[in-house]
Order: C-alpha cells, then sequence, then structure tokens
C-alpha cells in the first residue's frame, strides 16, 4: 500500500528510517551519485601535472578521459547483456561499483607510472562507473513514478556537480598536488557507496526480471525509443567533448586576451568548474519544466542553444571574463538541461520489465560516441587552433534535434510526461 508521499507501507520493517519519503530518497540517491561521480574527471582535471609527473605525449593525455569513457561502454554493454540493472538491485550495484572506482583511483595515485598503466586503471574506472549511473537512474524512477523528468534531471544535476568537483579541488589544493586530487575523489566515492544502501527500491520498482538476452533485440527494434536515444547520441556527441576540453580552451583564451591575472590557473580551473557545475541546476530545472510542458519540447531547445554556444565559443575566445564568464554560464546550463529527459522518455517507452537495460544500454552507445568527439577536438584544434576546435560539435544537437522532433509527431510520444511529449 502506497501512502500518499510516495512511500510504501507494507514495507517499513525493510525500508530504512533514513529513507521516510520518496523525497528523502532522491536527496539520497543524489548525493551518492554526486560524489562518486567524482571519479570520472579526478584524472583529467589534474591532466598537465600528471602527464608531466608520468611523461605522457599529448595524444595519450586525452586518454585519460577517453579511457574512463570506453571503460564505461564496455562495462554499460555487458551490464546490458546481462541485463545486471533489472536483475540486480540497483543500491548494491551502485555501492560495489563505487567501491570499486574508488580503489582503482586510488591505485592510480599509488602505483601508476607511466601511460599504460594510467590508462589502463582509468578504463576500470569507466567500468565501474557503468554501475553507477544507469542503475542510479532507475533506483529514482522507482519512488518517483509521477514526477520522473524532476527525478532523473536531479540525479543528472547531481552527476553534473559531481563531474566538477575535481577542478574545485584542484583550486583550493591541488594545484601543485595532483595525487591529492585522485585521493579526494576515491574518498568521496567510498561515502557514496555508503551511502546509497539505504535506499531501498521504491513502490513503484519494477520486481528483479529474468535473464533475456532477447530484451536488448526488442529495445533496438523500437522506433519511439531509437528516435529518444539518436536525439540522446546527438547530445552525447556535444557534451563530454566539451567537458573534458574547456580547461584547455580556457586557458588559451586567457592566454589569447593578454589577461593580467594574480592567478590564472587557479581562475581556470574555477571557470571550469563552474561551467560543468551550473548544469546541475539547468538539469533540475528543465526536469520540473519537462514534467510541465513536455520532454521533446525542452530537450529541442536545449540542444539548440548549446549547439549554438559551440559554433559561437571561437566569437567570445580571447574576451574579457565579464563577456566570457556569462557565456560560459549560459552554455553550461543548455548544455546538460537536456540529458536527463532523454533518459526519463526511454524509461517511460521502453518495456517496463527491462528499463534499466534500456537506459545502459542508451548511455553505452552515447558514450562510445564521445570518445569519437573527445579525440576530434585536439586534432581540430591542431588544424584550425583552438579558437574554433569545439565548431564540429555542433553537428550533435542538430541532429539530436531532427530526431526529438520527430519523435514528437510519433503516437507512441503520448506515453512520456503524462501525454505532455
Amino acid at each position: 500500500m502506497q501512502s500518499a508521499d510516495g512511500t510504501d507501507d507494507t514495507s517499513e520493517t525493510r525500508t530504512p528510517r533514513v529513507v521516510r519519503t520518496k523525497w528523502h530518497a532522491l536527496a539520497l540517491v543524489s548525493v551518492a551519485e554526486l560524489l562518486a561521480m567524482s571519479l570520472w574527471f579526478s584524472a583529467s582535471a589534474v591532466a598537465p601535472q600528471l602527464a608531466a609527473l608520468w611523461g605522457l605525449a599529448p595524444a595519450q593525455v586525452g586518454w585519460l578521459t577517453s579511457a574512463v569513457q570506453l571503460g564505461f561502454v564496455v562495462g554499460a554493454l555487458l551490464s546490458a547483456v546481462l541485463t545486471l540493472a533489472d536483475a540486480v538491485e540497483s543500491r548494491y550495484l551502485v555501492a560495489a561499483s563505487a567501491l570499486l572506482g574508488a580503489s582503482t583511483t586510488v591505485a592510480l595515485a599509488a602505483v601508476a607510472d607511466g601511460p599504460l598503466v594510467a590508462v589502463g586503471l582509468r578504463f576500470l574506472t569507466g567500468v565501474a562507473l557503468a554501475g553507477v549511473y544507469p542503475p542510479g537512474m532507475k533506483l529514482v524512477a522507482g519512488w518517483l513514478p509521477e514526477e520522473r523528468g524532476l527525478a532523473i534531471g536531479t540525479l543528472v544535476g547531481a552527476l553534473t556537480v559531481g563531474s566538477a568537483l575535481p577542478h574545485l579541488v584542484r583550486a583550493f589544493g591541488g594545484v601543485d598536488d595532483p595525487l591529492f586530487v585522485l585521493y579526494v575523489a576515491a574518498g568521496l566515492a567510498t561515502v557514496a557507496a555508503t551511502l546509497v544502501v539505504f535506499v531501498p527500491p521504491g513502490p513503484a520498482a519494477a520486481p528483479a526480471s529474468r535473464f533475456d538476452p532477447r530484451a536488448v533485440r526488442r529495445l533496438l527494434r523500437d522506433r519511439p525509443s531509437l528516435l529518444a536515444n539518436v536525439g540522446y547520441f546527438g547530445h552525447m556527441w556535444e557534451l563530454y567533448a566539451v567537458w573534458t576540453w574547456i580547461p584547455v580552451f580556457l586557458a588559451f583564451s586567457v592566454e589569447a586576451g593578454s589577461l593580467s591575472l594574480a592567478a590564472p590557473d587557479r581562475t581556470v580551473s574555477l571557470l571550469a568548474f563552474l561551467t560543468i557545475a551550473v548544469g546541475g541546476v539547468g538539469a533540475t530545472v528543465a526536469g520540473r519544466l519537462a514534467d510541465r510542458v513536455g520532454r521533446t519540447a525542452v530537450t529541442s531547445v536545449s540542444m539548440v542553444v548549446s549547439g549554438a554556444a559551440s559554433l559561437l565559443a571561437g566569437v567570445v575566445f580571447g574576451a574579457s571574463l565579464l563577456v566570457l564568464t556569462p557565456f560560459l554560464l549560459v552554455w553550461g546550463v543548455a548544455i546538460v538541461a537536456d540529458s536527463a529527459q532523454f533518459s526519463a522518455a526511454v524509461s517511460e517507452l521502453a518495456e517496463s520489465d527491462y528499463v534499466g537495460t534500456a537506459l545502459t544500454l542508451q548511455t553505452a552507445v552515447g558514450f562510445l560516441l564521445t570518445i569519437v568527439s573527445i579525440q576530434l577536438v585536439p586534432f581540430v584544434a591542431g588544424v584550425v587552433g583552438w579558437r574554433w576546435t569545439f565548431a564540429p560539435l555542433a553537428l550533435g544537437p542538430l541532429v539530436g534535434t531532427v530526431a526529438m522532433r520527430r519523435l514528437r509527431a510519433h503516437p507512441a510520444s503520448s506515453a512520456m510526461a503524462g501525454g505532455r511529449r
């Protein structure tokens, strides 16, 4: 029996007292995701220092992030094929995965001495994070089925702030100590693993499903889900490439503008943190808005704005902080505001028994694309310079917007956001 606040009155004995309402559950999972996701950019935030420490070539530096993306893809695909996200209780899968990611990050700081070990450990970190993000989305969807856009939007907002955390840690204590940043991220992920075990499945969570290798095939053939996925893929083409390279872009921008800054490295780290972290606000607000006006509308507007920003980044390159900062804040909000709504849409359109698998498959392919776009950015910079290096990323939001407009016209889209499409 479900109470008015979203809790399950019949499960009092199995629900820890710390989780009294759906809002408590959302808050606890969001904090856990925020802390665990600090692992993602823990090495990228201090990449120049690690490159000097380990003797990395410029081409190898990008792999400190790309290896995480590749590991995430492999982990997510394995999880999808084995339907782990639907066969294993979400809180235990998230907790175990966060601890694995913390362990590989500690090993990175303690034993890495060259590119092979460093990239290998970052790959394993990505594999671990595949068990943190998609199952976390499934967990909150089970607690807030009627506010799914807000729930997943809040979770993605927390993930966004968590991804930005290493830049903040570097700005305050890690500018000259890259290993400190890695150890802090590992500690935060350990706390995350402890917190998430207090959140049991929500009242609307689907029961554990049996292993079904045909589930993936059915998900891939469903046109509405496919359109939502294409929208997500276009969004991801831009997102992680910008998040990875924005510190380098800003460093060159500050240098090109000949700005007189007392602490340029700290300024760049703070700007990078703000650019990424402000997306947490965008994801949460967009989640509430999408529940009210529709998912295709919110995602389309968001991609138009972020795609335009990728093209206009060259215009503000070298500008003063009075121009650059507000531009970055708008871009930071728009670039991730739509992210959760693709996942919310898939959770509404896919088979209810295999929502976890559908979300895992979506993120696997999306992150596979990010490996290409992350490696593309420095290649473009080598040809045209850092001023216009983000321009090719606008192609992703363009394709994504077209897909979401087509989804809006599909009859099945009435299943999203209570019929608000």
